[in-house]
């Protein structure tokens, strides 16, 4: 049996996630910062945090580093922006041909995507830098797709699943490791599942198999469910690996958290899944804390798969975040001119509102989660 461990502290898990944070903000506005440097782009400031400054100083570029008082984001604000939408100030129109080159509104148009794509790609980076650096020191683990135990009674059993059955696709999606399989199934919402195997000196064949949906307790007792097939992996492979090697399978699982993610965000929007399922920042704090309790290995693979995750969100086409800056974009490269400023205005308080909106339902869940409606009803009853 699994030893239940304790949960962290409040305290230990507010600054375990305040850091982390810390270093994806960095990493991120980083990217943005270095593609506008690469381009020649003025810059007012970097800032870790939001509201009152409380500590900054100014370089000899005129770059203000900033740590402000609310610890939960950042921003890189270049030279001329109004807003968000990177409007620029009219009375710089006025500026020589010289000055006016340097501020990001003026840039090419595909300086700009650059610039605004650098922060989403950045974070990608620093994830498959992480993974290679582990698979260099530790070794890439690695488990063939063979089924060496099928539970009885089982969802793999009713549909016909043996041992020794190697699986080459599920739902089309091709399998090269058992790590692949648990992936796929664990990320489902419990449908059917189409599975390709071999069997018997490679002779293929097709099955359908219904997961059961199942509640299990991890280390810190969480109860969490998800559907089971009911089959055993092999023996686990650690293969020494070189930094080339090793970066390629970064790439590969850094891509795999992307399709994860991506397919997660379909079932929502599909109604596949709850929304319940989805953490906000009060889950996403205690999980961090979770893993940075069981040790700092743990802490930073998380840090890399919430960089994937801060990517990928930064991506979606919605006004406000980078995606949606590359929407108006690829709208102007197409008018050949971009959107009027009243409708830029408007679909980035718009996109403002759908994401604080969401942020709201998701902190509602995330209380619901933890108890604290359970907890204030017990009060109150």
């Amino acid at each position: 049996m699994t030893e239940i461990l304790p949960q962290p502290s409040l305290m230990f898990s507010l600054g375990a996630f305040i850091l982390m944070i810390a270093v994806l903000v960095v990493v991120h506005e980083g990217g943005h910062f270095l593609a506008g440097r690469f381009f020649n782009t003025k810059i007012d400031a970097f800032a870790f945090g939001f509201g009152r400054e409380l500590l900054g100083h100014t370089d000899r570029r005129g770059v203000r580093w900033r740590l402000n008082l609310l610890p939960l984001g950042g921003y890189v604000k270049f030279t001329g922006d109004l807003n968000e939408a990177s409007q620029v100030d009219p009375s710089l129109l006025k500026l020589p041909h010289a000055e006016r080159d340097k501020l990001f509104a003026f840039k090419p148009l595909w300086q700009r995507a650059i610039i605004v794509a650098a922060g989403p790609a950045i974070n990608f980076a620093f994830a498959i830098l992480i993974l290679a650096g582990f698979y260099v020191t530790l070794g890439h683990p690695t488990t063939p797709p063979v089924v060496s135990a099928v539970m009885p009674e089982s969802a793999a059993a009713s549909a016909g699943l043996q041992a020794g059955d190697r699986i080459l696709s599920i739902d089309g999606e091709s399998v090269s490791r058992f790590e692949d399989v648990i992936n796929i199934v664990m990320s489902g919402t419990g449908k059917p599942l189409q599975l390709v195997v071999s069997r018997d000196a490679g002779s293929e064949r097709n099955l359908v198999i219904q997961p059961q949906m199942v509640e299990t307790t991890d280390r810190f007792g969480n109860v969490i469910k998800h559907p089971r097939l009911g089959i055993a992996r092999g023996q686990q492979i650690v293969e020494q690996v070189g930094p080339i090697t090793a970066l390629g399978h970064g790439v590969v699982d850094t891509g795999n958290i992307i399709v994860t993610i991506g397919r997660t965000l379909r079932q929502v929007v599909m109604g596949e899944r709850n929304l319940d399922d989805l953490g906000g920042p009060i889950r996403s704090g205690q999980v961090t804390g979770q893993q940075a309790a069981m040790g700092v290995t743990s802490f930073i693979a998380f840090m890399a798969f919430f960089s994937v995750n801060l990517g990928f969100i930064n991506l979606l086409p919605i006004p406000t975040l980078d995606g949606g800056h590359l929407l108006l974009y690829a709208v102007e490269a197409v008018r050949r001119r971009p959107l009027g400023e009243r409708f830029q205005q408007w679909a980035f308080m718009s996109g403002f509102a759908a994401i604080m909106t969401l942020m709201v339902v998701l902190t509602w869940n995330d209380l619901s989660s933890v108890g604290v409606f359970k907890q204030l009803s017990g009060v109150l009853g």
